[in-house]
């Protein structure tokens, strides 16, 4: 059996990438594990997804970690999830630093 932190965070795994797979990216599946070599918690999207699901949020913990997984994966764009307690998937937030945000919407028309 596998501990509670580990099976937290399958869950939210799990969840994100069903909710990826119904909102337009039909690719999406979880990844393996990579140690050091991580490049997110899901694959089939251009994007770095890392996902966590914490009693106690750690934004700085959780974005370090992310750009690190966007610079391994060679994406151009990354998005720290975290589950809200009590709410839906869809109700998650989507974290990034507001560089990328800033260069993600230069992208659009």
């Amino acid at each position: 059996m596998t501990n509670k932190p580990k099976r937290l965070g399958t869950s939210i795994e799990v969840a994100v990438t069903s909710f990826l797979n119904e909102h337009g990216y039909p690719h999406a599946e979880r990844r393996a594990l990579a140690g050091s070599n991580d490049r997110g918690d899901i694959a089939g999207t251009p994007h770095v997804f890392e996902c966590k699901n914490l009693k106690t949020l750690d934004l700085a913990g959780g974005i370090d970690e992310t750009k690190q997984e966007i610079a391994n994966a060679k994406a151009r764009f990354g998005f720290l999830i975290v589950k809200r307690r009590r709410k839906s998937t869809a109700e998650a937030y989507a974290v990034m630093t507001l560089s990328q945000l800033c260069e993600m919407l230069q992208q659009l028309p």
